[in-house]
């Protein structure tokens, strides 16, 4: 490709080699990044991201990459010669945006980071917004995106109708069809306990997905999120509770047969292929979030590479007031909230995302990311241990069967008094 955006030009090739660099052996803790695309053609009633419906009118793509690499610019100063572990870019639909557009975006990324050969670098996805859909995710691929996350949610057009999405079952075939010749990773997005949805819908919709032979699926529960049209005016037919829970299991089950893991909440990979990218999420890494309303988490260290603390950030949310000040010519911080990780609640925060992966990770990560001894939390690990939320194991912070299934009851047993 030849397309230029800002004068920069693009790598014709998805290049191992971009931004290869030396960088120290400590910090040894990953960091990520995750880009935010916020814009989408129109939003569905049940979403509550930071996306926004363009409303027919133009995309304002290259200022806004223009905007995210001043954004980039400005995040890389906190965490220079570390390595990236993966990118993500969410929306909203990020296929909106032009190949161009993302290829300009990751030769920036490449200028500020080291990045290894075998860095993940994820895009989400829609079927039905733009026109030869396989076409663009060859664009894709060739300027250095390796694997897709397809928003599918559905094989049903009535379903389909219901949550609000603008492509056909149809369509959500041939953009899995699409993504899965073209990328050596996908991962594929439904939904379940829909309205109206009855079990022989779902039993169908999985062996249909189980067919097409996508190495990592999410299937997530319908939930009326609040500021939402659906938390408003909620949607006839919706499943109770009971039948909710018979749904998740069945999703667990017959996936299982399928040769797919669930390895969290809602996640399922066959071997080898888990979320890079959300693993790091959920073990308490650090990450820079650019974009419009991108939150991030950032380590520092002392010389001999101990956390001595830990800072969440969120940038300015809407699209517009973003973009005005990334681009202005009087550099302006884009974060409009900062807060440092206060000691007494570490544990709630690295439990809220740990105790999410099924097989939960290493004790020593607590004191290796949050720079808490972990004789500090003994007696929330107890309390949990004695209520029967938490495995008795000195190796691993792991739910039992229980706490898997009341994971909001184990993670409050973190929770110190004040929070």
């Amino acid at each position: 490709m030849s397309s230029l955006i800002s004068g920069l030009p693009l790598s014709p090739n998805p290049s191992p080699t971009r931004g290869e660099g030396s960088y120290p052996a400590t910090p040894t803790l990953p960091l990520s990044l995750y880009v935010h695309l916020p814009w989408c053609v129109r939003k569905c009633p049940y979403c509550d991201f930071n996306s926004h419906a363009l409303n027919d009118a133009p995309l304002p793509e290259r200022d806004y990459i223009d905007a995210l690499l001043n954004d980039l610019a400005q995040s890389a100063s906190t965490v220079t010669t570390r390595p990236l572990r993966s990118i993500f870019i969410g929306g909203g639909t990020p296929n909106l945006f032009s190949a161009a557009a993302i290829g300009c975006l990751l030769d920036g990324v490449a200028r500020h980071f080291p990045l290894p050969s075998d860095i993940e670098i994820t895009m989400e996805a829609n079927p039905g917004a733009g026109d030869e859909i396989a076409q663009r995710f060859v664009e894709y691929r060739n300027v250095g995106i390796n694997r897709l996350s397809l928003g599918a949610q559905s094989l049903d057009d009535g379903l389909l109708k219901t949550l609000g999405r603008i492509h056909t079952a149809e369509e959500a075939r041939q953009a899995i069809v699409a993504a899965l010749n073209v990328f050596p990773r996908v991962n594929l997005d439904f939904m379940f306990a829909l309205p109206g949805q009855t079990m022989d819908m779902l039993d169908s919709v999985l062996r249909e997905v189980c067919a097409f032979g996508a190495s990592h699926l999410s299937f997530y529960q319908l939930t009326l999120e609040p500021h939402t049209p659906f938390h408003h005016a909620p949607p006839e037919h919706l499943p109770d509770v009971d039948t909710a829970a018979a749904m998740q299991e069945h999703v667990e089950e017959l996936l299982a047969n399928a040769g797919y893991g669930r390895y969290e909440v809602s996640a399922y990979a066959k071997p080898g292929a888990k979320c890079e990218h959300n693993l790091n999420y959920w073990q308490f890494g650090d990450y820079l979030g650019i974009g419009a309303g991108a939150h991030g988490k950032v380590s520092f260290f002392d010389d001999d590479g101990k956390v001595i603390r830990v800072e969440r950030t969120i940038k300015q949310a809407h699209p517009r007031r973003y973009m005005e000040t990334a681009l202005d010519t009087a550099p302006k911080t884009l974060t409009v909230e900062s807060r440092m990780v206060a000691p007494h609640e570490f544990a709630f925060e690295f439990m809220l995302n740990a105790l999410r992966l099924k097989d939960g990770v290493p004790r020593t990560l607590f004191p290796e990311r949050t720079g808490v001894p972990l004789a500090d939390i003994a007696p929330m690990v107890q309390d949990a241990i004695t209520r029967g939320l938490l495995e008795p194991d000195d190796a691993v912070f792991r739910t039992t069967p229980l706490g898997w299934r009341f994971l909001n009851d184990a993670m409050q047993c973190f929770l110190a008094e004040g929070e």
